[in-house]
């Protein structure tokens, strides 16, 4: 499926189909809420600590789970569509959940499989979905001192995120689409200028950086913490745990926002989830670690 990465690429970026509608929000809507949700700290803190602690070597590991987790997202997208349901309201329902319970020959193991799924991805909500985002914020905007040289405190930093949070959740999935499909394409947009802009101010170390995240992959060098022969395991590990986290495919999360989209054809919606990967991790996660390996920032 990753040959068809152009298609993908082309389908997100053109309008929808309205003679394809079967859904509560738009493809594109569907695509860049799943983004809001990945496009964030997995792509920058997170960069930060897979090199941290994995060496350079690990954006490539990085690299090698976005490619594979074209694969993976594009199934989970696919499946979360084709076995989603309607409420009684009409309201399109859909995800890993849905996918196990209705998917399954065995029907009460698959309906077991989705209660601990729903359940464990509502508890995981509070910790990767949000709190680790709220806090990384917290952090960046403490440790800035933006105003009059004062730190702003962590606890008004939290108190203005869960209101504003708050204003666009309440009103449902349509309201976070709109949201999402307003905010998200400036907000990466913003962020890849501005890595591009620093980018081209230390181009003369863009073919060091390059060099040392090959190097840094498969040689036993570069990675803190780890003893001679080991940070090859490093790299890979924390480039890994990264990648995932960055991407979310595979999570089965993403195939929740997908499954609401306007479209009758699993397939296509399958093909915004590819975009989805590629945007995230080849291209944003790229990014950042250019960022810092060009602009001399140690990272071991």
């Amino acid at each position: 499926i990753q040959r068809k990465l152009g298609t993908g690429i082309k389908m997100s970026v053109t309008k929808d189909d309205p003679s394809d509608a079967s859904g509560d929000i738009t493809q594109f809507g569907a695509l860049t809420t799943a983004l809001a949700a990945t496009i964030g700290t997995g792509n920058i803190v997170g960069v930060g600590t897979g090199l941290l602690f994995g060496g350079p070597g690990a954006i490539f590991w990085m690299w090698i789970t976005g490619i594979l987790g074209i694969a993976t997202k594009y199934s989970e997208v696919f499946i979360g569509v084709k076995y989603r349901v309607k409420d009684h309201s009409g309201k399109m329902l859909g995800g890993a959940m849905y996918a196990l319970e209705r998917g399954f020959k065995n029907k009460k193991l698959g309906r077991i499989l989705a209660i601990l799924f729903a359940l464990f991805a509502s508890l995981a909500a509070f910790g990767i979905g949000a709190s680790t985002q709220s806090n990384s914020l917290a952090d960046a905007l403490y440790n800035t001192s933006l105003v009059d040289g004062k730190a702003i405190p962590q606890w008004l930093v939290g108190a203005v995120v869960v209101v504003l949070v708050a204003i666009v959740i309440l009103g449902g999935v349509k309201s976070i689409s709109k949201v999402c499909e307003k905010l998200v394409p400036v907000m990466a947009l913003f962020y890849v200028v501005c890595c591009l802009i620093i980018i081209g101010i230390n181009g003369q170390y863009l073919g060091e950086a390059v060099r040392q995240i090959i190097e840094g992959a498969f040689t036993p060098a570069g990675a803190a913490g780890g003893a001679v022969g080991s940070t090859v395991t490093l790299a890979l590990q924390f480039g890994f745990k990264r990648g995932i986290f960055s991407n979310e495919a595979g999570l089965g999360t993403g195939s929740i926002a997908h499954a609401c989209a306007d479209t009758r054809k699993p397939v296509k919606q399958g093909m915004f989830g590819i975009f989805e990967v590629f945007a995230d991790t080849i291209v944003i996660c790229t990014l950042t670690a250019m960022v810092i390996l060009c602009s001399g920032t140690p990272v071991n």
